[in-house]
């Protein structure tokens, strides 16, 4: 063999061990990350509770299927959290034909996350683009509502869903309207991080996922499906203001099942009344 045959070659090795790599890990167990926010608004005498932030499911992508769902509804379990958000992108691929059969064995497997205050849903582009009723009837039929513009009240916390901004379903003065007709501190659960400043309201914590921390995210170039401009709100805590913005890294992939330097995670948010 040639010099510029085994140079050759060797490039090839090296090329497909970096993408089993990358697929490797896009299948890894999340990493738990942890951040603590306080809340002008929480109720008097309510001790702190502790949030379970999912996003990004894709059920469906290769870096996703039922065996590694339940893992991860296990490892969810384990951390003992107090509720439960899912900040949507159940589906993957936009495979309409398959979304029903794909919802189902979600639901089959969320349903055994274990929270005293439950868990409470809200979709995402994927879902939206795809069958939203498919996921949103799925989720249903465990107890699991999916927020479209509403809100629902878990224990201390008022939990105003909003719908995702990519595929025009947010509604941001009917989910704030939502949050005040119900008692508790205000926290926002959405998919698309960037939502349009100045955010009305009074709330102080929003929760959401979506650009997956820029899943591929090389030297020099950092994450290269990331446009500058949403760079922002890309990844972990962001301090916008008076208000703190948890965007997690998901927990599956979109398009290629690969993750270079952007982990798969999960949060766990503590949320308690601010210091006096």
């Amino acid at each position: 063999m040639s010099r510029i045959l085994r140079f050759v070659a060797g490039l090839v090795l090296i090329g497909l061990a970096l993408l089993l790599g990358a697929y490797v890990a896009s299948r890894a167990d999340p990493i738990v990350r942890r951040t603590t926010v306080t809340l002008p608004d929480w109720p008097k005498g309510a001790p702190p509770i502790t949030l379970a932030l999912l996003t990004d499911i894709h059920l469906g992508n290769a870096s996703m299927d039922r065996a590694r769902l339940d893992r991860i509804v296990d490892q969810v379990n384990a951390l003992k959290p107090d509720l439960v958000l899912i900040g949507g992108d159940f589906l993957a691929d936009y495979d309409k034909p398959q979304a029903k059969v794909r919802s189902r064995l979600i639901a089959e497997s969320l349903v055994r996350l274990k929270a005293p205050l439950g868990t409470v849903a809200v979709l995402g582009n994927h879902d939206y683009n795809t069958d939203p009723q498919a996921v949103t009837n799925a989720l249903a039929r465990i107890g699991i509502p999916v927020l479209q513009n509403t809100a629902t009240q878990r224990g201390p916390i008022v939990i105003g869903g909003l719908g995702d901004f990519d595929t025009d379903h947010a509604n941001v003065p009917t989910t704030i309207a939502a949050m005040a007709k119900l008692h508790g501190a205000h926290v926002v659960l959405t998919h698309s991080p960037d939502a349009p400043t100045p955010f009305p309201g009074t709330f102080r914590l929003l929760l959401a996922g979506h650009l997956h921390c820029g899943q591929i995210v090389l030297p020099l170039l950092g994450p290269v499906s990331v446009p500058v401009a949403r760079r922002r709100y890309l990844c972990g805590v962001v301090h916008d203001g008076n208000r703190t913005v948890v965007v997690s890294g998901g927990l599956g992939t979109s398009n290629a099942p690969l993750r270079v330097h952007a982990p798969p995670d999960l949060w766990l948010v503590t949320v308690g009344p601010a210091k006096r």
